[in-house]
């Protein structure tokens, strides 16, 4: 894409992809949490929120880890992307096997669980809003096997530590991020 990705774009091809309402504020939520780290890290907020627009959007169609992310990785190729923004979607599943190097690599894993895992705390509070989530009630529930099984919870913390920063700042971080997008989020 010789010219310069922007949302909408990354937005449409997200939802011809992704029909279902929760995988979508998936989508949202780590775009929300990798904007802001963005923003903290100086780097460029457009390219980077787009990245995490579009980590999963194969995902609906292409579920097993045969498919994702290596199908979206061909469309987006055939689409044009280029060969780093697509590097930052594979390494995020660790099955692909490739080494998590860029901040922005590193960033998207450290987010992609966590955002979800935040969404489920939330879900089960009772008004449901983001708003009623603490740190220490996220890493209660990280302890309890039984909630949210899908999460990997070993992920969430090597996330963290590969950013350099403590699980309680990261959840935080997160935390606050997601705060400032309920609206869009749904929280």
């Amino acid at each position: 894409m010789g010219k310069e990705l922007n949302r909408e774009e990354c937005l449409k091809i997200l939802k011809e992809y992704t029909r279902g309402e929760s995988l979508l504020k998936h989508a949202y939520a780590v775009e929300t949490c990798v904007l802001a780290y963005a923003k903290r890290f100086g780097e460029d907020e457009k390219y980077w929120g787009n990245v995490a627009l579009l980590h999963d959007f194969d995902y609906e169609r292409f579920p097993t880890a045969e498919e994702h992310p290596y199908k979206g990785n061909e469309i987006l190729a055939n689409l044009g992307f280029p060969e780093e923004f697509r590097t930052a979607i594979m390494s995020h599943a660790e099955y692909t096997g490739i080494k998590r190097i860029t901040k922005l690599q590193k960033t998207l894993f450290a987010c992609d669980e966590l955002a979800g895992f935040i969404t489920a705390v939330a879900y089960v509070r009772p008004s449901k809003s983001v708003d009623e989530v603490e740190v220490k009630s996220v890493k209660k529930k990280i302890k309890d096997k039984g909630f949210a099984r899908a999460v990997n919870r070993d992920e969430i913390i090597k996330g963290a530590e590969d950013l350099g920063i403590t699980l309680d700042e990261h959840i935080q971080f997160c935390i606050d991020a997601m705060r400032k997008n309920k609206e869009l989020l749904g929280l």
